[in-house]
């Protein structure tokens, strides 16, 4: 009987143990608004989740869920706590955020998306954060995406052949950059931009690389046009609810910051650069035609985008950052990350492949 009422006690301590186990166990909701095969879908949500749940040894896992709301609402929907954690494209909030236009300013320069989004993290802290635009929810990564393109349904000679044309644009910079080319701005999610110009709405479009075949650019819009380290470059972050990330335990909270910042500011932009190399290989594969500009023109446009930088850094300043100092930080940063080991194959889940 002893040894029947331990072998119960102790039953029940391993079920008691096995519930409070489960009972902690936290599983983050992700909202995610691109596509399932877009790159953040294959490769940075399954990476991170793998990441997370090592780091926590199984007491927090991710969840992603699709169509939740779209873009433009994603910073509402972390805020209201309908969904955990997500990624935001700031160019979507006009007036919200003006300081994370810095990173998508044209350089003239070739560098790695990976290299911009770690050099932007390390921006962000020093600099950026301090103005609070992400009040409401707490950062845990940022991102740049690769050099904007064009993309036409017709080919170019010259910025001038532009004049008028109806092109399908997002925020931030782009939008300062396609007045500045007298374009007819066509604000449209990335989504829809391929029924867009199937239907003859749009004449072209200013999306990433990576778009000619995540959101089908190639097949529609057969010319693009590139400048030196883009036309412009795109800001995003990473959030997560407050109230969740307050509910972690401090040592699971400790893990997952291990794991993000920095080290998720670089996965981001190393999934930028994969997902850009294959939607060029991909437009290569259509037949499509890239367009090369005269060098007067890229002078000319250079010209054009001059002033940008120091309206920014104007901006800056009103909302209380040293945007000179900011802007020079990151073009600092961008030198130093790019001497740095990047992400190996190896440490990421590539779920496209």
């Amino acid at each position: 009987m002893k040894k029947l009422a331990t072998l119960t006690t102790l039953s029940a301590l391993v079920a008691l143990g096995t519930l409070q186990h489960a009972a902690a166990a936290t599983e983050l909701q992700i909202s995610t608004w691109a596509g399932p095969n877009h790159g953040v879908n294959t490769i940075v949500w399954p990476t991170w989740g793998s990441w997370v749940e090592e780091a926590t040894e199984g007491r927090v896992t991710v969840n992603v869920v699709h169509d939740m709301g779209p873009p433009g609402s994603q910073m509402e929907l972390i805020a209201d706590g309908v969904a955990d954690v997500t990624w935001l494209f700031h160019g979507l909030m006009p007036g919200r955020f003006e300081l994370t236009k810095l990173p998508e300013l044209p350089t003239f320069e070739d560098f790695s998306s990976e290299s911009a989004s770690v050099a932007y993290w390390r921006t962000h802290n020093e600099f950026l954060a301090e103005a609070n635009e992400h009040r409401g929810v707490e950062v845990i990564g940022v991102g740049v995406h690769g050099p904007g393109a064009l993309y036409l349904t017709e080919e170019i000679d010259s910025l001038d052949d532009l004049d008028g044309k109806r092109v399908r644009i997002g925020g931030g910079i782009m939008a300062d950059i396609s007045n500045a080319l007298e374009l007819t701005g066509v604000a449209l999610p990335p989504a829809s931009t391929y029924e867009a110009a199937t239907q003859g709405v749009i004449d072209g479009a200013m999306l990433t690389l990576e778009g000619l075949k995540s959101f089908r650019l190639a097949e529609v819009l057969p010319y693009t046009v590139q400048m030196p380290g883009g036309f412009y470059r795109g800001s995003f972050s990473l959030v997560i609810n407050p109230d969740t990330w307050a509910s972690l335990s401090e040592e699971d909270r400790a893990a997952i910051e291990d794991v993000s910042g920095e080290r998720l500011s670089r996965l981001f932009g190393y999934m930028m650069d994969v997902v850009d190399e294959r939607g060029v290989e991909f437009a290569q594969q259509q037949g499509n035609t890239f367009v090369e500009l005269p060098a007067e023109e890229l002078e000319r446009f250079q010209q054009i985008a001059a002033d940008l930088p120091s309206q920014w850094e104007a901006g800056a300043k009103e909302r209380g950052v040293n945007g000179e100092a900011a802007r020079s930080f990151f073009l600092e940063q961008l030198d130093v990350v790019d001497s740095e080991e990047g992400l190996s194959t190896e440490e990421v889940v590539d779920q496209s492949m």
